[in-house]
């Protein structure tokens, strides 16, 4: 079996049932599975809702054991969550500036240019860890050398090697944030910790508490997702060197290939909604206060909107994926990550000849019903120079 191939567990039960069930630190998920339910969930805020009483239990596996700062605006239900996004929205929206683009690819090409320097290289830690970390002292507007420290945390930033959660390692993150966000009180600057901390929300100024709760989400919600996009894509491309060589040839199909990559990688499985009340989906009666979670990865691969759904189509002309989310809470950071990977495949076409795998070891999320591979724990790839 291709070692780049990311298979689709939902298959059976999104057809016969539309749902599938998770059990989460004893408190179920019912998993939507089928792309139009799962549409249809995220667009209806009010019976799903994000921003419940319990901070983090909207997170699958849920985060109410390991932290009480609410993530904004990602926890934040409308009408109340316009107020908080309209503050953020032109700030990540950055990424479509020249400046930032030139910055970001002088990041990705030194990461191009080391891989190609050694015999082999480990690519979660060694080139797309490294990659986001470097990447994201442009979208936080921080000094580069900042990116060691976080660097130095490795690739999960909440979990141990034995444990889905871990509060300790997390608090590493939480102290952090503080920190930063004291010294930006105290000397303010041009950076998104300041920037924060100067906005305002309906004329009152945004609190340090909000402040770090849209540094947490920027933190944690763009690490995990964008190393796993990084890394299925030189999977992907050293299995597949006739794509490579397609993209160097048809540079026009560039942005199509990226939202194909993404659609088929699903970087994040699920994203959970708390039910305000009894109601149900697919058949299946739900209680008010239980969970639910839109499986976008189970979504991506619905047979009945996409076309060979199993198979990575860089010229798809119709994608509708959802692996950015959908509807009000719609992925903030996506604009940077798709900059990240049009630039890194840009690079690689004008770099790379061919990419081998030597080894790797997979990393699948147990999902109770469902084992789901979300990208690899270590892959060691030989770069090979155009």
């Amino acid at each position: 079996m291709e070692k780049s191939k990311i298979s689709d567990p939902f298959k059976k039960a999104r057809l016969e049932k539309g749902i599938g069930e998770m059990n989460d630190q004893n408190d179920p998920v019912t998993m939507v599975l089928g792309h139009k339910d799962v549409r249809k969930c995220a667009h209806n805020w009010k019976t799903f809702q994000s921003g419940g009483e319990e901070v983090g239990r909207i997170v699958v596996p849920s985060e109410v054991h390991i932290r009480d700062t609410r993530q904004i605006p990602f926890e934040v239900d409308p009408p109340e969550h316009k107020g908080y996004r309209d503050i953020v929205e032109p700030w990540f929206k950055r990424p479509l500036e020249a400046k930032y683009q030139e910055n970001l690819s002088q990041i990705i090409n030194n990461v191009v240019d080391e891989a190609l320097s050694k015999e082999t290289i480990e690519v979660v830690e060694e080139f797309a860890l490294k990659l986001q970390s470097r990447a994201l002292t442009i979208l936080l507007n921080v000094p580069p050398e900042k990116a060691d420290l976080w660097i130095s945390w490795g690739t999960h930033v909440f979990r141990s090697e034995d444990t889905a959660l871990d509060s300790s390692k997390a608090n590493i993150l939480y102290d952090y944030i503080d920190a930063e966000l004291d010294k930006a009180i105290a000397n303010p600057g041009n950076d998104l910790y300041s920037v924060l901390l100067a906005s305002e929300n309906n004329g009152t100024k945004l609190t340090k508490e909000e402040a770090k709760g849209v540094m947490i989400l920027t933190f944690a919600g763009g690490r995990d997702t964008v190393i796993n996009a990084v890394t299925n894509s030189i999977a992907y491309f050293a299995e597949h060197p006739q794509a490579l060589e397609r993209l160097r040839d048809e540079p026009e199909i560039m942005n199509t290939a990226i939202e194909e990559l993404i659609r088929y990688f699903s970087p994040l499985t699920q994203m959970g909604r708390v039910v305000t009340e009894d109601t149900q989906v697919c058949e299946h009666a739900l209680k008010a206060q239980s969970r639910i979670s839109m499986c976008w990865a189970s979504a991506n691969r619905d047979e009945r909107v996409f076309e060979k759904a199993n198979e990575v189509v860089l010229d798809r002309k119709v994608n509708p994926h959802v692996a950015f989310g959908f509807g009000t809470h719609n992925c903030l950071g996506a604009t940077h990550a798709r900059q990240i990977m049009r630039i890194l495949l840009t690079v690689l076409t004008q770099k790379v000849k061919s990419m081998e795998i030597l080894d790797c070891e997979e990393n699948i999320e147990n999902l109770d019903e469902f084992k789901r591979k979300v990208g690899f724990d270590s892959i060691q790839v030989k770069f090979n120079k155009l």
